[in-house]
């Protein structure tokens, strides 16, 4: 990433990690301080990969995919909700309300595993936030999530957010992708998260042509990538 002037893109958990790994730290080590938002921001192909059937399965995937950088019980529990939202979307469990159910159950099981740290709790993090915005116009829900909910890298707070800019525009993920751009603070990650699971359930059909064609344009073959992840789903 040096060489392609792009280590600035790597969150602070994650940098910090890399450094203690290149300085001879345990992989299964370097993670232990890793609290903020990086493992949730990119735990969507873990959500298309494994079923929601079995949660504590999911659950050791996530894990297995995290330790390095974000093996924390807050991290865990953040990462292990957008998976298991992704998944329980892409199974046909429900619309927005029933799929963050399932990330309630899988952030109380990530909060088990790693190493444990001080922060607030997510699972109960999600309900309320969600409550918090559902059936408020979008502008004022922006203004509360902002406010209130939070839009730092803090696991905590993003990945709540993600899933309250969800639950006050359900039907629509470009919508929400939008919403979530314009909060402010780490909101290109609440974006990507929102948009992981708006698209799960509803599928690319939702998303309108125009930005489906600007993201192939960057050739990072992501069609491709999906389909085979859904193929080892399969």
């Amino acid at each position: 990433m040096a060489e392609r002037g792009s280590l600035d893109l790597l969150g602070p958990s994650t940098r910090r990690a890399v450094s203690a790994v290149l300085a001879g730290t345990p992989p299964e080590e370097a993670g232990v301080h890793g609290d903020t938002n990086g493992a949730a921001m990119r735990i969507t192909p873990v959500g298309i990969k494994v079923t929601p059937d079995d949660l504590p399965r999911l659950v050791d995937a996530v894990h297995e995919a995290s330790l390095v950088t974000h093996n924390t019980s807050v991290a865990l529990a953040g990462a292990a909700a957008v998976a298991a939202a992704v998944s329980a979307g892409l199974s046909g469990t429900g619309g927005v309300a029933a799929v963050t159910e399932v990330a309630v159950d899988a952030a109380q099981l990530g909060a088990e595993r790693g190493h444990w740290v001080a922060g607030a709790d997510v699972a109960a993090r999600l309900r309320w936030a969600t409550g918090l915005v559902a059936g408020r116009p979008a502008q004022e829900a922006a203004e509360v999530i902002y406010s209130l909910v939070g839009t730092s890298l803090a696991t905590q707070e993003s990945v709540p957010a993600a899933f309250a800019v969800l639950s006050a525009v359900p039907d629509d993920p470009w919508r929400a992708c939008l919403l979530a751009a314009s909060l402010g603070g780490d909101c290109d990650t609440i974006a990507a998260m929102a948009g992981a699971i708006g698209g799960a359930i509803h599928g690319l059909a939702a998303f309108p042509a125009h930005a489906v064609e600007v993201i192939d344009a960057q050739g990072l073959g992501l069609a491709a990538l999906a389909d085979s992840l859904l193929a080892l789903r399969e």
